[in-house]
Parts: structure tokens; C-alpha cells; sequence
């Protein structure tokens, strides 16, 4: 583990065209951020976490788009030491703080996304719907568990989008499907959907527009995924119930127009 725990601390070496790349298009993907022998080394904990913390029972025929979409289980850093290894990584949090332009970041929470065999599409959506922040200086970095060809769901993203205001009401759903489609296409963000290589991590802003195929495999897509502020972030007035709840559950102790500042909130970077 030691091997590992050492390419968790040490930097990336962002390019120039990597960060031009997130700059314009509001997201990007950098192969080879972690090694094989780092996520073989992780990847049973997380998942016996998943398994171990899922709240989701319902057969999968049985659920709404969203339960379809994929199993969602937030925080397993409070139940793991070898999660909390593995989210508070600096080279990760680095290349946040580098993508995003801030001096430093925050963990907001992680998230495990697990699309089971034969799991639906995840609808065209903004993450930043769900989160009360001032400012657009968060970003998500998507790190799948194993090679994810496009039968699997890999993320796609609308190339620029993230400054599109467009859709940013709609919660995931079959609505948020149906007109983000559409109005993205109109506008001329083209889709860019590829399979992710093992190793191969993608940052994207709050902003910018995502969604991911259905899962026709029999093996579950694998993906953690961490969730960094800027560090200085002061928390906005919850716009909707999904923000109120964010509010209680990953800020608590804080209010509207206070900095981030919770116990579950540490500097990463």
C-alpha cells in the first residue's frame, strides 16, 4: 500500500493544453492519474463499502429514471480509514485547485456511482443544481474503477456548456433528458462521449452539462467520485429542496452567506 499511498501524494503534471482545454470546455480528461496498482488497491474497499451502505432494495425494473440511472452511496470516507486515504488524495485535490484556478480546495463529499448490469441512462444534467454555492468554482473529478468502454455508460459531456444557463433548474430526469437533448443540440455543444481507459480520470465544473448511456453489460460500472470546492466558497441561500438538504447534510453547522467551514469540509489542498 505504501506504493500507492505515494502516488496519491505526489503531483500530476498538468499541460498547458489540459488546462486550456477545461478552461474553454468546462471539463477534461488526463490518463494515467493513477496507476493500475492504485485503484486494484483500493477498489475492493469501496465497492464492499457500496455494498455495505446502499440504501437501494428496489428491483431495478421497479425504479423511477434516477434509481435506474445508478446506486449512489455519499461519504464512505466517514466509514473507511482506506476510503478517507484515497479521498483526501493531494494529487487529486491538486489538479482541482490547478483546474479551478484557486489557491486551495475543500472536500464538499464524495460519491460512489455504481451502474449496475443493465442500468438505465443518467439524464443531461448540471451537478451544481444540487449545491448551494455563490460561485461556479467547484468541480467533480469522475474516477472510474475499471476500463469503462461506452457499452459500460461512460460520462459525456456538452463541450462548453458550462456557460449555459439554460436547463439549470431541472433536476436529473426524464425532463431534464428530453429538453437538455434538445436545447444543447440547438446551441451547438457538441457531445463529446467516450470510453475512459483504467487510470483515465475527467474533471468537469458544476455548470457544465453531462450525462452517461445505459449500462449493457453484465459487470457494474465502478466510479468514485470526489467533489472539491474552492476552499473560500461562501455558501448561497438554497434555491430548491435538493439545496436545503445539502445544506443539513454536507455543511453542517453553517448557514447562507458564511464560508465553508464544517467539520465534514476539510482542505484537501
Amino acid at each position: 500500500m505504501t506504493a500507492t499511498r505515494s502516488e496519491l501524494d505526489a503531483d500530476y503534471t498538468l499541460s498547458r493544453s489540459d488546462l486550456a482545454h477545461f478552461t474553454e470546455y468546462g471539463f477534461v480528461k488526463l490518463k494515467n492519474v493513477l496507476s493500475p496498482a492504485t485503484i486494484a488497491a483500493y477498489e475492493p474497499e469501496i465497492t464492499g463499502k457500496v455494498i455495505e451502505l446502499n440504501t437501494q432494495h428496489v428491483p431495478l425494473a421497479e425504479r423511477d429514471t434516477y434509481g435506474k440511472a445508478f446506486l449512489q452511496v455519499m461519504n464512505l470516507w466517514q466509514d473507511s480509514e482506506q476510503v478517507l486515504e484515497f479521498v483526501s488524495s493531494p494529487r487529486l485535490a491538486r489538479l482541482a485547485a490547478q483546474l479551478l484556478g484557486v489557491q486551495s480546495v475543500r472536500l464538499y463529499h464524495d460519491q460512489a456511482l455504481y451502474k449496475e448490469a443493465g442500468g438505465g441512462v443518467t439524464p443531461w444534467h448540471a451537478d451544481q443544481y444540487y449545491w448551494p454555492f455563490t460561485t461556479d468554482r467547484c468541480v467533480t473529478v469522475w474516477i472510474p474503477l475499471q476500463d469503462t468502454p461506452m457499452e459500460m455508460g461512460p460520462l459525456s459531456f456538452a463541450a462548453g456548456s458550462h456557460v449555459f444557463e439554460h436547463g439549470r433548474d431541472l433536476p436529473i430526469s426524464d425532463e431534464s433528458e428530453r429538453v437538455l437533448q434538445q436545447a444543447l443540440r440547438e446551441q451547438d455543444f457538441p457531445e463529446v462521449s467516450e470510453p475512459y481507459e483504467l487510470g483515465e480520470v475527467s474533471y468537469h465544473l458544476g455548470w457544465t452539462f453531462h450525462h452517461a448511456p445505459a449500462n449493457t453489460t453484465p459487470i457494474p460500472r465502478r466510479v468514485m467520485t470526489i467533489i472539491y470546492v474552492d476552499a473560500t466558497m461562501e455558501i448561497a441561500p438554497p434555491l430548491n429542496s435538493f439545496q436545503e438538504n445539502d445544506l443539513a447534510s454536507w455543511l453542517p453547522g453553517n448557514q447562507p452567506g458564511e464560508l465553508i467551514s464544517s467539520p465534514l469540509n476539510p482542505i484537501l489542498y
